[in-house]
Parts: structure tokens; sequence; C-alpha cells
């Protein structure tokens, strides 16, 4: 029966949000609540409803955390930005809030302090699924915020050891030997094949190796599964095997996003809690901005990140449920008020940004930035966009057959490897409407457009043709509504990535006949 009930509300309540623009996860939060309130009147014991649920959770969260660690790199982290964003930002949210949580509440020095670390951390969950959602978990700003919420993490996890009187067993320094067993691990990966072993294989990596592993020595099971998921990210076959957990981690996940609502009905003091916590969230998101930009992040890359990071933790709730238990049901609602608000506003992050961007470039450092985007394409003839393995094929294709190409990517590190290949590939970001207002198309006569998103084949197809380019432009497509939208937009061309493939075929057989 808690089965039963637990996916009907789930679905009815995704839908009936999803029908007014917001995100399914927002009533997912909305039917753990309704769980709460209705499920023992249907049948449903909540004493045996939340431990079945928090079970589920678990391993949501397990498997999110080991696909974002397949597509992390630990240089990445390494970062003044990650780094120094992440615990200045920290040391001053809780300074604040503790103070403030003293003022507005009768609670002890201590107490005060607990919470306002709960509430420093930002939701790793959310934000993996936005960017996630976005294909930006690779861009800049996405590989900025993923390192913050990770050393938060590790706070996270002192905090927890420090207040709960816990420490790492002395087992756990055996875990630095790890990167020993990335060629075992790697070859165990080509043997594991393509189909039912690889799913079993990232399940076994994820939920033994990485949670019941790391926990068995003191450690985080949720660091565990991301940096089990690290171990694997240079392999060349860790997109696929990411591919292949995302729908059984898409369904565990509900569970996670059920099990906070499920915490319990709050009553006046908990509503006003989460309330003036919400109120005071766009305080933490602007820390966030100006950190960044002091770090000498763009304008544009700070937002995002920031944006990204404007939300609390599902993180402060497991401090909660270990030293401050009459606190989960307050920190609960503020959390799921958190993503109320955080889930819809970054699904139009892009073009609030675009609204804003006037206020917010003057805070940038007058220096060079790591994340400079070019002015110009120099003397190429075409130009291409997104240099995953459709934008790198047909880079190749055309420079081989003589033409100057240059290609264009929002991950700095996929340009790196390209430029170290020999391909002439710049970082820029085509959702970014700064790049568009500075560069100059110069000698372009072709574009072709091969960005993963539908949103940014958009972004770039009317701002190539607002630009006066008037050359063809080429795009390809997943689906036929993407394709007429891309259409719409100005695009001359675009090929169904499906379709395409299937006409190729057919057409090496008749060459052959």
């Amino acid at each position: 029966m808690i089965e039963v009930v637990s996916l009907c509300f789930a679905f009815v309540f995704g839908m009936l949000i999803k029908q007014i623009g917001l995100p399914p996860l927002v009533g997912f939060l909305a039917a753990g609540f309704a769980i709460h309130a209705f499920g023992p009147a249907l049948g449903v014991p909540m004493a045996d409803a939340r431990p079945v649920l928090d079970h589920i959770a678990h391993l949501g969260v397990l498997l999110l955390l080991f696909t974002v660690g397949l597509k992390l790199k630990l240089r990445n982290l390494v970062e003044p930005a990650v780094i120094g964003g992440a615990l200045v930002h920290f040391a001053v949210t809780v300074a604040i809030f503790a103070i403030g949580i003293s003022f507005l509440l009768d609670v002890d020095q201590r107490t005060a302090l607990l919470l306002a670390s709960a509430l420093a951390f930002s939701s790793t969950v959310l934000a993996a699924k936005v960017l996630e959602a976005k294909r930006e978990l690779r861009a800049l700003h996405g590989r900025i915020a993923i390192g913050i919420l990770i050393i938060q993490d590790l706070i996270a996890l002192a905090v927890l050891s420090v207040a709960g009187g816990h420490s790492p067993s002395p087992w756990a320094l055996l875990l630095f030997a790890l990167p020993l067993l990335r060629p075992v691990l790697y070859r165990l990966l080509d043997i594991a094949g393509h189909e039912e072993l690889l799913v079993l294989m990232g399940v076994v990596l994820a939920v033994v190796a990485g949670g019941a592993g790391f926990e068995l020595v003191g450690v985080s099971p949720e660091l565990g599964a991301l940096l089990m998921g690290v171990l694997l990210a240079g392999h060349p076959r860790a997109h696929e095997l990411s591919a292949s957990l995302w729908g059984l981690k898409e369904v565990l996940l509900i569970g996670f996003f059920l099990q906070i609502g499920m915490q319990g009905l709050p009553d006046a003091q908990a509503i006003s809690f989460a309330v003036i916590f919400a109120l005071v969230l766009p305080l933490k998101g602007a820390l966030f901005f100006f950190l960044l930009t002091r770090f000498r992040l763009r304008a544009r890359n700070a937002f995002l990140g920031g944006l990204t990071l404007t939300c609390y933790s599902e993180f402060g709730l497991i401090v909660a449920a270990g030293v401050l238990q009459e606190w989960v049901v307050p920190l609960a609602l503020t959390v799921a008020l958190s993503f109320v608000i955080a889930a819809p506003v970054n699904r139009i992050a892009h073009a609030l940004y675009g609204r804003v961007q006037g206020q917010l470039q003057p805070f940038e450092r007058r220096t060079h930035h790591p994340d400079e985007q070019p002015t110009s394409f120099g003397d190429a003839d075409v130009l291409v966009m997104g240099m995953g393995r459709t934008g790198t094929a047909a880079l190749d294709f055309l420079s081989e057959r003589g033409l100057r190409t240059v290609g264009v990517d929002a991950d700095p590190s996929k340009v790196a490897d390209h430029v170290r290949q020999g391909r002439n590939v710049l970082y820029a970001d085509v959702e970014d409407v700064g790049f568009w207002d500075r560069v100059i198309l110069g000698n372009v006569r072709a574009a072709i457009l091969a960005m993963p998103e539908i949103e940014g084949k958009l972004i770039a197809t009317r701002h190539l043709r607002r630009l006066g380019f008037t050359g063809p432009i080429v795009a390809n497509a997943l689906f036929a509504d993407d394709a007429e939208q891309v259409r719409a937009a100005g695009a001359d061309e675009v090929y169904l990535t499906m379709t395409g493939a299937g006409h190729g075929l057919a057409d090496k057989v008749r060459q052959a006949l």
C-alpha cells in the first residue's frame, strides 16, 4: 500500500505542478506533505512508510552523486573560486545567520551555530538536477557550483562529526589509496559491455563501494558515491555509464523529494521560521555572486553559479537529524520552500540574466577573466557550435576537405582537450547575451549548431540572424517538434539525428547494390 499511495500522489502532484510551468520536483515535495496529511486515512502507516522512502531516497541520492562524479575532473575543483568561494561564503553565512537566529529565537549559542551551519549549505541534489537538466554540469559555472557543493559537503561532514562526537575510523586513511584501483575499475568497465551488467556495475560502485564502503569507515556515503564516480570520470565510456543509470536514478530520486515533505506537518513556529529564511534566501545568492566576481569570474558565470546555489540543503536535514532532532520539521519546510523558489527561477536563469546584466556587469573586476570569451572567429569559413561527438565529427570532416573551421564550446576542459589535439576550438557560451553583443563574425559563411540543448540552438540561431548573418545555418535535433522550433528561429536545415542515421545506412546499402 505504501508504494501505491506514494507513486499515485507523486504522479498526480507532479502532473498538476507541471501544468503551471513549475518543475515536477516541486509537485513531489507537495506530494510528500499530502501523504503525511492523508496517508493514515488511506491506510498508510507513517511509521512504516518513512523508513521505506528514506531508503529509496538514499539510493537515489547515491546514484545521483555517482553520475555527477562521472562528469567531474578533480583538477577542475582545485580553483580559487571553488575553495575560496565555499569557505568564505560558509564563514560569513554562519556568522550572519547565527546572530539572526540568536536574536529571533530563544536558543543557546550552540544551537544557533548548528542551525546557521545547516542553513549555510546549498542543495547538492537540486543543483545537480538543475544543471543536469540544462546540460550545464560541465559548463564553467556548473563546474564551479558543483565544486563549491563538494567543499560544503566536506564541511557538513566535519560539522556532523564534531557536533555528534563522531570521527572517521583510522581505516578511513585507506581511502587515499583509491586512485590505485582506477586501472582495475577501468578494466571492469571495459568487460561489463553495454547492457544490464553496465547498469549493475554502476549501482554496485555507487551503493556498495561508495555508499556502504565509505560508511563502514565513518565517512559520508554521499561523498563516497561522488568520489567513486570521479574515479571513472576519465574513462571513454563514463558518459555511457551515466546515461544507463539515468532512468533508475530519476525514479529513485522521487523518493528523496517525497521524504522531505513527509518529515511532518509544520506548526506556526515552523512556518514562520521557513518564511523568514525564504525571504533572506536572495542574500545567500547575492553573497555567492559577489564572491565569485571577486575571484575574477565574469558577471554572467558568477550570476548563474550563484543562482544554482541559492537554496537550502538536504544535508542540513542530515545534520539536524543527528544533532538537532527537534528542528527537523522547521528545517524540512525551509528546504522545501527554498526548492519551490529556486527550481522555477533556475529554469529561466539565462533569460533573467539578460534582463539584469546591465546592473551586474559593473561588479566584474577590471582584469583578465578565466572565462574570457572571443570577440572574433578569425578567418574561419565555418563556425561549429557545440564540440561533442557530432560537432567534432562535423569540424573534422570540413577541415579535412580544406575549409577553415572554428569550434566553440562552453566546457573549458573540453576546449583544452580539442586544442591539444590540434583543432581550432575556443571557449564561448552561446547562451550568453554578452558574447553575441561583442563577437564579430568576420569571414564566417556557414554555421553548424551541434549543442545538445534545444534552447541553445534557438538562442544561437536568433542572434546569428540578428547580427545580419545570411549564410546557411544547419542544426541537428532528436525530435520533430524541436526541429520545427529551430527552423522557425531562422535555421535553413535541421536534421533529425535518428532519421539522418537511417538515411545514411540506407545510402550505404544503395551504393553497395
